[in-house]
This record gives structure tokens, sequence and C-alpha cells, in this order.
């Protein structure tokens, strides 16, 4: 006898909802059937959620994960493929930490200009507006 799909939530940190929708995207296959008709998940299926889980902590996306599944299921050539798929990830990070950093500059930029126009609290116009508007 399996777990209910509320059991398998709380053991993974994933909704219900989330469970279903992993199942309906073919990233957890269909699992088995209680006699009363319920969804009854074993510990493989539990493996394979946490993975997921992690996965999707990670931000990879869910094609990604699909590759990464089939290297844990051994459908994939060569475990060098999840380095493969890892490293390019990895880039994309490493891309959007840079724009966020510049990001965060413009921002700082824009408060320390209001701060100090504003330091009497009150402005003929609002240069944080102006800054935003330009």
């Amino acid at each position: 006898m399996g777990m209910t799909i509320g059991e398998a939530a709380v053991r993974t940190q994933c909704t219900p909802a989330t469970i279903r929708y992993y199942e309906e995207i073919g990233l957890l296959r269909p699992v088995g059937r209680s006699a009363n008709g319920r969804r009854a998940y074993a510990q493989p299926d539990i493996h394979r959620l946490r993975f997921i889980r992690r996965c999707r902590d990670l931000s990879f996306a869910i094609d990604d994960i699909r590759a990464l599944l089939d290297v844990m299921d051994g459908q994939a050539v060569s475990c060098l493929s999840a380095r493969d798929l890892t490293l390019g990830h990895l880039e994309t990070v490493r891309a959007r930490r840079t724009e966020l950093e510049a990001l965060e500059r413009t921002l700082a930029t824009m408060a320390a200009s209001c701060t100090d126009t504003c330091v009497s609290g009150v402005a003929a116009e609002c240069v944080l507006i102006e800054d935003l508007a330009t």
C-alpha cells in the first residue's frame, strides 16, 4: 500500500496540485491506484519528486529537468549531457546575476539621488520619478 498524495506532498514539500501537474506533463510517471482509486505513491516516486523539487529550487526549466531525468533513468547516452546542461544553466545564472547587480547599482544610485535632493523633505520635482521617466 502506497502513500496518498497528501503524504507524498508532505514528504517532498510539493503541493498535491504540483504533483498532479508533474504527472500530467510526464515528469512523474503515472502512479498506481489503491483499491479506492486514489493515487498510491511508492518510495521511488518520492525520490523522483524530491529530485524534481531540488531541480526546480535550482531554477532548472522543465525541459532541462526532463533531460536530467533521462540521465537518471539511464535513457541518456552519457552523464556528460547532465554536466553540459548544468554548465549551460550555470552560465544563465551568472548572466542573470550580472544583470541583477547592474539593476541594484542603478536603483541605489536613483535612491541616493532622491535622498540628496529631497533632504529637506520637499523638492519641486521628484528626481526619482524624473529618473524613471527618462
